[in-house]
C-alpha cells in the first residue's frame, strides 16, 4: 500500500486533478473584501448619481426644474446615468477585481432562456399592478383611521408628486422622434447602466460572501430605495429580484438589461399612449375594483410561480448552474 501511495504515477495523477480542482475555483483576488466592494459600490454610485449629479443638475439649470428646457434635463440625466452609475461600476470592478468580465458579464444566452425570462416578466408587470392598488386601498383606509398613518401618507405623497412631476417632464413627448430620445433616456440607457451597477458590480461582490439568494435580495432592496419612489418601493424590489434572479442563474447581464429595458420601456410606451393619469395615479378607494385586483392578483401570481417552475427547470435539466 505504502508503494502505491508513493508511485509517481498516482503523483502525476494527484498533480493534475489538483491543477483541475485550482481551475474550477473562480480566479478572483480582490483588492479589498467583495462585501466592502458591494457597499462601496451602492454607497458610491448613490451618492453620485444623486447628491453630485442633483448638485451639477442644480447648478446648471437652476432651482426651477419646471421651466428648465425638457430635453437639457433628459440629456442631463443621461449623462448622469453613464457618468454616474455605469461608469464608476465599470472602474470598481477594474480596481477591486483586476479584469472587469470577472464580475460583468454580457454572454448571449439561449434564445429559450430569454424567452422564458420575457415571460416572466410580462406577467410580473401587471400582477405588481395589482398589487399597488391592494397597497394602496388599505393606505387610504389606514390613514383615513390614525392621524399618525394620515402624517406619514402625506409625506409620502408629497416626496411622490415630486416623483410624478419630475418622471412625467422626462416622458413627455409630442411626436415619434421625441419619443425615440425619451425611449433611450428612460429605457436603454438605464437598463444598462443600473444592471451593471446592481446586478453586476454589487450583487456579484455579495455572492462572494453570501448566498446568492442573500445576495440577489439585498441588492434587491438597495435597488428598490435607491429609486426615491415610496409608494413603488416593494414592486422594485421584487422587479430587482427578478432580475437578480436572471443574472445569477444566467450568469450574465444580458437578460436582467433586456428585462429592464423592457419594463421601462412599457412605461414609456404607457405614458405615450393615455397620459400621466393612469400611470401615476395612486388613488384607489373603489370596493369593487379591490375585489377584481386581489383576483388578478393571485392568477398572476400562480402563473408567475409556474413560469418561475420552468425557468429553474430549464437550467436543472440542461445544467447551465
Amino acid at each position: 500500500m505504502d508503494e502505491l501511495n508513493h508511485n509517481p504515477e498516482n503523483k502525476d495523477q494527484d498533480h493534475l486533478k489538483n491543477d483541475n480542482n485550482s481551475h474550477n475555483k473562480p480566479d478572483i483576488y480582490p483588492l479589498i473584501s467583495p462585501l466592502a466592494a458591494a457597499f462601496l459600490g451602492l454607497v458610491g454610485g448613490f451618492f453620485l448619481y444623486q447628491f453630485v449629479g442633483g448638485i451639477l443638475t442644480l447648478l446648471i439649470f437652476g432651482f426651477d426644474l419646471e421651466t428648465a428646457p425638457v430635453n437639457g434635463l433628459r440629456l442631463m440625466t443621461m449623462a448622469g446615468q453613464i457618468l454616474f452609475i455605469l461608469l464608476p461600476a465599470l472602474l470598481f470592478a477594474k480596481w477591486i477585481y483586476g479584469d472587469v468580465s470577472k464580475v460583468i458579464s454580457f454572454k448571449i444566452p439561449n434564445w429559450r432562456e430569454l424567452i422564458l425570462f420575457i415571460v416572466g416578466i410580462i406577467v410580473l408587470t401587471p400582477l405588481l399592478q395589482s398589487y399597488l392598488y391592494i397597497q394602496n386601498f388599505f393606505i387610504e383606509k389606514w390613514a383615513a383611521s390614525s392621524e399618525f398613518i394620515n402624517s406619514i401618507k402625506s409625506l409620502f405623497d408629497s416626496l411622490n408628486e415630486l416623483v410624478e412631476k419630475t418622471f412625467g417632464n422626462l416622458l413627455s413627448a409630442d411626436n415619434i422622434p421625441e419619443m425615440i430620445l425619451v425611449v433611450i433616456v428612460i429605457a436603454v440607457v438605464p437598463a444598462l447602466a443600473e444592471e451593471v451597477m446592481f446586478r453586476g458590480f454589487i450583487q456579484r461582490s455579495f455572492e462572494h460572501k453570501i448566498s446568492a439568494f442573500k445576495a440577489a435580495a439585498v441588492t434587491a432592496i438597495f435597488f428598490g430605495l435607491y429609486h426615491f419612489s415610496p409608494y413603488g418601493v416593494l414592486p422594485l424590489i421584487a422587479l430587482g429580484l427578478y432580475f437578480g434572479f436572471a443574472a445569477y442563474l444566467s450568469k450574465s447581464l444580458f437578460i436582467p438589461v433586456i428585462l429592464h429595458f423592457l419594463n421601462n420601456f412599457t412605461a414609456v410606451l404607457l405614458f405615450f399612449i393615455i397620459g400621466d393619469d393612469e400611470i401615476f395615479s395612486v388613488d384607489a378607494t373603489d370596493t369593487s375594483t379591490l375585489e377584481a385586483n386581489i383576483i388578478y392578483f393571485f392568477i398572476l401570481l400562480s402563473l408567475f410561480g409556474i413560469v418561475v417552475f420552468f425557468i429553474k427547470r430549464y437550467y436543472k435539466k440542461n445544467k447551465i448552474t
